[in-house]
């Protein structure tokens, strides 16, 4: 009987998909539907269906750099067409014979979870950690649909937040889509990096073949990772309202446990739930820059590009599930460049919240040869 549902659902569904289109089909009708959940549904005169707002968001970061001891300013920096970077700046005006470090976050992150590494990594050098335009508490501006103009968008951002902060040439340090964006950044504008530091870099690799000749798959699946590919990956924590900030708790207990040394109560989920319920504008370009999970551009394939006098640091952590194989491969595409592989042993892909002093230590070491 199950049999006969599903092939009788498959029957419709390839139908559908024959007659409409699938490409049709998607955008008329789930991609309205993300839309309507992007904007949480509910009219601006109405009490927002999410129980985020700028300001609960701010106090959630707040509070995550309450244990920050070292003295920091903070601030909304200028860029084109309006848009503001949100900076925290450590150390301005001490260590003026020291390069800055720039710190780059991941997909779906924000300035405040550096918290466990902004004091150590302090200590001997400006540090300055920024929110990605579209993230964070920074500007949230429409992307192109384009992928490689959406990437554009994000690299003269951060070119553009470079001059306005009048800093001459940086270390930068991106996790996840930071580092993505380090390397693209390096490749325009080599003359203002002296060292990159990728810490699990997304969107190295290509994306793999999900189609096996022996195993094809059926319409019916095909349909309905069309359907939610249409979506913005975290469309669905907008979709539930009010429930959201619960269902972070309990889906990542995990990163209540990374942040335990400083944190005992629902700080670091909270911050996280106001982080992406926002208006998903980064969210929807690294939607746009991906296909299923991968990047669409990867940059394995631009490595050639990267002058091989700029280093590379790279650091994966032991449990992490992100593919440390375009490391060696890398490694391997520049043989005349300085490229080292790290593994921190326990961490996941969050390796600075998993291991701090670990990882702390091991970023010193490795601004100790920069300057």
């Amino acid at each position: 009987m199950a049999e006969q549902a599903v092939t009788a659902n498959s029957g419709i569904i390839h139908r559908i998909v024959s007659v409409v289109g699938a490409h049709n089909l998607v955008n008329s009708v789930w991609g309205y539907v993300d839309t309507t959940i992007r904007w949480c549904w509910i009219p601006s005169w109405l009490p927002s269906w999410c129980p985020t707002s700028q300001s609960q968001l701010q106090t959630a970061e707040d509070k995550m750099l309450r244990c920050v001891q070292s003295a920091f300013s903070k601030q909304h920096v200028s860029i084109s067409s309006g848009n503001l970077l949100w900076t925290l700046t450590f150390n301005s005006d001490r260590f003026k014979d020291k390069t800055p470090m720039v710190l780059l976050h991941g997909f779906g992150g924000g300035v405040g979870l550096w918290a466990q590494n902004l004091d150590a990594l302090s200590q001997q050098r400006p540090i300055l950690a920024l929110d990605l335009l579209g993230f964070g508490q920074s500007s949230r501006p429409l992307f192109s649909l384009d992928a490689q103009e959406a990437e554009e968008q994000f690299v003269d951002s951060i070119e553009q937040w470079r001059a306005t902060m009048g800093l001459e040439s940086m270390i930068l340090l991106g996790h996840n889509l930071g580092g993505y964006l380090a390397v693209s950044y390096s490749i325009k504008y080599p003359g203002r990096v002296k060292h990159i530091v990728l810490v699990e870099p997304w969107g190295f690799p290509s994306s793999p073949d999900t189609v096996e000749a022996d195993r094809p798959v059926p319409v019916w699946i095909k349909a309905l990772g069309a359907m939610f590919n249409s979506f913005n990956p975290l469309a669905g924590l907008r979709l539930i309202g009010p429930l959201g900030p619960a269902l972070v708790q309990t889906l990542r207990p995990d990163f209540k446990k990374k942040f335990s040394s400083m944190f005992s109560d629902s700080t670091v989920s909270d911050y996280i739930y106001h982080l992406n319920v926002q208006t998903p504008s980064g969210e929807t370009a690294f939607k746009n820059m991906s296909i299923h999970g991968c990047a669409k551009r990867p940059m394995l394939q631009r490595m050639d590009q990267l002058q091989p006098e700029i280093p590379l640091t790279i650091i994966y952590g032991s449990r992490s599930s992100i593919d440390s194989n375009s490391g060696s491969t890398i490694k391997e595409m520049r043989p005349h460049s300085l490229v080292e592989i790290i593994i921190i042993r326990g961490a996941g892909h969050y390796v600075y919240a998993d291991q701090p002093e670990d990882f702390n230590h091991l970023v010193l070491q490795v601004c100790d040869k920069v300057d």
